[in-house]
């Protein structure tokens, strides 16, 4: 009876909203339903998701149409979902969940908590209901049978839906399963030792964007945990944010650089860009293969689902859980390993990278062409790099030396000298600190490569701005403050990005460059002296447009080579070269590389000149370009592959016609994003170089392009 009185309901909703009674005909019906998952292709959250996952619009959409059976016709159906494998830490285990009497929706709703199907995850859970392997002993033994036979035939972990009908098993579907980049890793290397795929097969299994999540810091087992509420480990992985309820807010908090935790009694599709915009995500309802606890793997995100003691108020944006009132805006950790919910942020540890890990990274090293190395001017950053993996530094950026805080007055005295004489004075100050910096980062490296970047920065970044700052500096340095603001507006440019910075400071004021190279070169003499090693210099001359630009500092580099070889009885080899980030300099590479042992393209500025946007401000505008296809990825995170990446072709191809044996690499963002990178393998570079956090991902993403260029 209330079953009559809802439909009747429902008709009435429908007559009401499309002006014509619900369609009696199942001809109508079924072209109504196939119709609207073609229309669905477009609705938000289906673009929203193709963003999130690089699937092209003009793909399209199909639409399954099969012969439906029934689990809701008593005791003796269920409907479920099973992984072949632990989607969340790949344990070869049969996992999954199942509900008595009821259909595939009810399952992955969240509505009603499901059952674990196996007597051994029921145990670890804690759970009291009866398991699949308890109360439909057959269709269990059966569904076990099923998944391993489609395990071996897909070879790789299968997600699949099944439903009981009266005591017959149904399989829905199969595929491969979500799964979080820890499982992963396991699963491939484990597959790989079982003979069921290739080392190589093994490497192309885990996607270079997913080791974002083995690379950073989970929770220390020593930390205090003020544990709020505890529910199902659904997500593995650890994060600390502040409290939001409604996907909207997530979204824009996000946006503003905050990190934030979206808690929702369950969720749904419509919910997935603040899943996405989230660092972890609760909800008060739901099992291990409800949609937040799928999305949340796939996307990398710590959960923890069913956290039933939560009590949601939406409208007073609070939660409440035991007694506790959690507010919007409060900052909690989650850990998704575990389950728990704690309050504040926890205390966190660096991941573990041996194992499976180092393992199959081994076996990416050995598929790759590319070399890959680190922008690192530290030696936190560069010992960071090298523990990484890392095969040298791609860029070291000396003017970040520049700016800490014994230096900086230097390196202002050097600005406000009215001539030679007072700069070199200056710089003579500054000498044994940046030798200081090289030696450190020599040592690190031992016989890697380092390519470092002479000074770039127009000289106004290193004065004062504020007037409290230039009195302060006035004062420090005996300079009257006028004469100070005389300076800084004397250097003040309207477009410093195109003004006198890079090689132009090396024209107009060798001496700067002059005392680089000597720190240079006196450092590796150093280590060399030191360890035994052979420190391997690449002196890299920036903002090159003419070949002569270039001749003139490459004489002043080997004058000063030569000058301290000969001081020291010590030589060494080093390579002199450039960086092509302008337009011309690309055209005129076959000139310049006359003089450039080499070329490290600088696609951050490439970019900037290329396309004539500048990075600093193209936020403004640069999502509307996306969102209309004008660019398909936004320019500076991923190569424009058919603009500046041209350029780079045609650069790479008029340096070998010149110099045959001149080395090529990338040195930009761009040296991190996978897309970029399979790039640069094809178009035959040598090396790509990028922070030191993302050099797996590099490291992965070259041997991905190595063996799908094969």
């Amino acid at each position: 009876d209330d079953w009559k009185k809802i439909i009747s309901l429902y008709k009435d909703a429908v007559q009401y909203n499309l002006g014509r009674p619900f369609p009696d005909d199942p001809k109508e019906q079924l072209w109504g339903a196939i119709t609207a998952v073609f229309g669905s292709w477009m609705n938000d959250r289906a673009i929203t998701y193709r963003k999130l996952n690089d699937i092209p619009e003009e793909w399209g959409t199909a639409v399954n149409v099969q012969a439906m059976v029934f689990g809701n016709l008593g005791e003796t159906s269920a409907t479920g979902v099973a992984f072949t494998r632990d989607p969340s830490n790949g344990d070869p285990v049969f996992y999954g969940e199942y509900l008595i009497n009821a259909q595939g929706e009810d399952v992955v709703a969240g509505i009603r908590t499901p059952a674990p199907i196996s007597r051994e995850r029921a145990d670890t859970l804690g759970s009291t209901d009866a398991p699949l392997e308890e109360s439909m002993p057959e269709v269990y033994t059966q569904l076990r049978e099923v998944a391993n036979t489609l395990e071996q035939h897909y070879k790789d972990m299968q997600d699949l839906e099944f439903t009981v009908e009266d005591g017959r098993l149904y399989m829905l579907q199969t595929r491969n399963g979500k799964r979080t980049a820890a499982a992963a890793l396991k699963i491939a290397v484990d597959m790989a030792r079982e003979g069921l795929v290739t080392e190589e097969e093994a490497v192309l299994r885990l996607e270079p964007s997913q080791l974002d999540q083995l690379l950073h810091p989970t929770i220390s087992e020593d930390a205090k945990r003020d544990v709020i509420v505890m529910g199902l480990p659904a997500s593995p992985g650890a994060a600390v944010g502040k409290v939001v309820f409604e996907s909207e807010d997530a979204w824009a908090m996000a946006e503003k650089g905050e990190d934030v935790i979206l808690v929702r009694v369950e969720t749904s599709p419509e919910d997935i860009k603040g899943m996405h915009a989230s660092r972890a995500i609760v909800t008060a309802r739901g099992g291990m293969t409800s949609h937040a606890a799928v999305v949340a793997r796939g996307m990398g995100r710590p959960c923890v689902c069913g956290a039933g003691g939560l009590q949601i108020d939406y409208k007073a944006g609070v939660f409440r859980v035991m007694g506790r009132e959690i507010k919007k805006g409060d900052v909690v950790t989650v850990d998704g390993a575990t389950g728990q919910v704690m309050m504040g942020a926890v205390e966190m540890v660096q991941p573990d990278l041996s194992g499976d890990f180092g393992l199959l990274m081994g076996w990416a090293d050995k598929a790759r062409k590319l070399k890959v190395r680190a922008n690192a001017e530290t030696p936190l950053d560069t010992r960071t790099a090298v523990e990484f993996g890392a095969e040298g530094v791609g860029l070291c950026r000396t003017e970040h030396m520049f700016f800490e805080e014994e230096r900086i007055p230097e390196v202002r005295a050097m600005i406000l000298a009215d001539g030679e004489t007072g700069r070199r004075a200056a710089l003579d100050k500054l000498l044994p600190m940046q030798r200081s910096d090289f030696e450190e980062i020599f040592r690190i490296l031992e016989d890697r490569p380092a390519t470092i970047r002479l000074l770039d920065p127009p000289l106004h970044e290193f004065l004062p701005h504020t007037d409290a700052d230039m009195e302060d500096v006035a004062k420090a340095s005996g300079v009257n403050v006028d004469e100070l603001r005389r300076r800084a507006a004397e250097l003040h440019e309207s477009n410093p990005m195109l003004g006198h910075r890079g090689c132009r400071l090396g024209i107009t004021y060798p001496e700067i460059y002059e005392m680089q190279a000597r720190a240079i070169f006196e450092a590796a003499v150093n280590v060399s002296k030191e360890t035994g090693r052979k420190p391997i210099p690449e002196v890299m001359i920036p903002l090159v447009a003419t070949h002569k630009e270039l001749a003139i500092l490459k004489a002043v580099v080997d004058e000063v080579a030569q000058s301290v070889f000969s001081e020291t009885g010590v030589t060494l080899d080093y390579l002199v070269g450039t960086m092509i980030e302008l337009p011309r300099a690309a055209l005129q590479a076959g000139e310049i590389a006359q003089s450039a042992a080499f070329f490290s393209f600088g696609t951050n500025d490439l970019t900037q000149t290329t396309l004539g946007i500048s990075r600093d401000d193209a936020g403004r505008f640069l999502k509307a370009y996306e969102d209309k296809g004008i660019y398909e990825k936004d320019p500076f995170v991923t190569l424009d592959q058919v603009g500046v990446g041209e350029l780079v072709k045609l650069a790479a191809e008029r340096g070998r016609s010149t110099r045959p044996g001149i080395k090529l690499g990338i040195c930009g963002e761009h040296g991190g994003d996978p897309a970029s990178i399979n790039f640069c393998h094809v178009t035959g570079l040598e090396y790509v170089s990028c922070s030191p956090y993302r050099v797996p991902i590099a490291r992965l993403a070259a041997a991905h392009a190595a063996l799908k260029n094969a």
